[in-house]
């Protein structure tokens, strides 16, 4: 069975360390192995980072930007055997895989632009003689630790910045489903980029705790839940790192009585069941304002769902597909229960789904729950699976209250035809990343992407204009060549322009 190693100075390892298997979720069984790194593996990895930290700091801008353009051609050239790899260890659909990967590729074409993105500021005379600019200048080694959901996206997200401002990187994917991340460090490799300026490490938690604690990693970017990604930012910070950590989230949807409940049901079908619920931006909650919107909501999504298709990642016509894991299968199941003992109404039960042919695989089905109320388990904790509840209000301001007082803040939208109410909406709501009319508002690359509250920790978002100051710190310089014939006396008094 094939052992999935690391990459380190350029090189695939596969050192004798632990190993541990790697499922297809599809069928349920165990088809490749992993090696989880040893602490010397990840000293050897941020060795290699630091060694090459110093000749790729000081390579011109334009440079790096001539390795981001050929490594964009390479993923466009080598998009089918990622895919494949993210069908294989996740279970996504191709058609989703291919999306996943297309929103990463526009994170690496952002970082084309290099060389504009690290211009600093400069004024002249800004005393007698005097000017003064600032630089951005990169960190020194810098580490990534990804999740399994988007084992593609979200690396794009975070090193071909961070290797473009300058820094070296090295990379800790999810275990789950390691090989995309691998192939990315070969495909930087092909396309020029020196050795020892991307490493991939796959390992667990002795990895990553390397990573918090070693003096040489100066950033840390994670994305995962909340609970790790607070482990995550306390550990790193610290231990006097930058750290940005992207944690978890629910997502609510409010669906005003004027609203078109028929582009909203074809949206909501997307946002709440696409990747099987398993994205930190999946739409979990409808907050349906009047029984008569909740009613004809609930009619339409249940006859829509009737057609929802899920299976195997190869079939393009799947929808979804299996969840990544028969712990996290179990877990999905327990929610839609809690749900039910809790009293809320099974409208469709996707419980007990099997797929023809793949029995032993970890499907969850589309399920959909009315009568949702905020003290339930299943509606104050992630559940991160192809759920979607919805919860009847009798206003939006209730339905914003109950937005603003969750504790999760990353992503919402409203459905209505209201101008009026849509920009209230959107000013008042306490949440990082608002839709209207638009289920999934994902920010676009030359953006930035994060959530409020406790679905982000730290100060930046990730990728965009944020991503160019996390991976940076800001210089300023203040200088001036004196005349040889004019010499200024001793001041004690701070300057001033008076």
């Amino acid at each position: 069975m094939n052992v999935i190693g690391h990459f380190i100075n350029g090189s695939i390892r596969q050192d004798e360390e632990r190993i541990q298997d790697v499922y297809n979720p599809a069928t349920g069984a165990a088809t490749k192995k992993v090696a989880l790194a040893s602490v010397k593996t990840v000293n050897e990895a941020i060795a290699a980072a630091q060694a090459a930290f110093p000749e790729w700091r000081n390579t011109p801008p334009i440079k790096r930007a001539r390795v981001m353009f050929r490594f964009k051609e390479l993923l466009e050239k080598n998009a089918d055997a990622i895919c494949e790899a993210i069908g294989d260890e996740h279970g996504k659909i191709c058609h989703d895989a291919a999306g996943e990967l297309q929103r990463g590729i526009e994170n690496v074409e952002y970082a084309c632009g290099i060389p504009e993105l690290l211009k600093g500021e400069h004024n002249k005379n800004v005393g007698p003689n005097i000017d003064s600019w600032s630089e951005f200048q990169p960190l020194g080694v810098v580490a990534g630790i990804t999740p399994f959901n988007f084992p593609a996206m979200v690396p794009l997200w975070m090193f071909p910045m961070a290797i473009a401002c300058g820094n070296t990187f090295v990379l800790k994917p999810s275990e789950r489903d390691p090989s995309a991340g691998l192939l990315l460090a070969q495909l930087l490799k092909e396309a020029g980029l020196p050795d020892g300026v991307m490493n991939v490490v796959n390992g667990d938690k002795e990895a990553v705790d390397v990573l918090l604690s070693h003096a040489d990693v100066k950033g840390v970017s994670f994305v995962g839940s909340t609970a790790i990604a607070e482990y995550i930012y306390s550990t790193a910070t610290a231990n006097g790192k930058r750290c940005q950590a992207l944690g978890g989230a629910k997502n609510h949807a409010i669906v005003m009585p004027d609203a078109d409940i028929d582009n909203a049901v074809n949206q909501l079908m997307g946002a709440a069941f696409g990747s099987s619920g398993e994205r930190c931006m999946a739409l979990s909650v409808v907050l349906a304002v009047g029984d008569a919107a909740a009613d004809a909501l609930i009619a339409k999504a249940s006859e829509a769902m009737k057609s929802l298709e899920m299976g195997v990642c190869t079939d393009k016509n799947n929808d979804f597909g299996p969840v990544i894991t028969r712990q996290h299968q179990q877990k999905v199941v327990g929610y839609i229960t809690s749900a039910e003992e809790d009293g809320a109404t099974i409208v469709v039960d996707g419980r007990k789904i099997q797929v023809e042919g793949y029995e032993n695989g970890f499907f969850v089905g589309a399920t959909l729950i009315d009568n949702v109320k905020s003290t339930m388990t299943s509606y104050k904790e992630e559940i991160f699976g192809p759920v979607l509840q919805v919860m009847r209000v009798n206003s939006m301001e209730e339905a914003m209250q109950l937005i603003n007082d969750h504790e999760y803040g990353n992503g919402t939208c409203i459905f209505t035809r209201d101008g009026e109410a849509a920009r209230y909406f959107s000013d008042n709501i306490q949440v990082g990343m608002v839709g209207i009319n638009i289920p999934l508002p994902v920010p676009v690359a030359y953006h930035s992407f994060g959530g409020w509250k406790r679905s982000l920790f730290g100060d930046l978002h990730a990728y965009g204009p944020d991503a160019v100051r996390f991976y940076t710190k800001r210089k300023t310089i203040t200088q001036r060549w004196p005349s040889a014939d004019v010499r200024e006396g001793t001041t004690f008094s701070m300057p001033t322009m008076e």
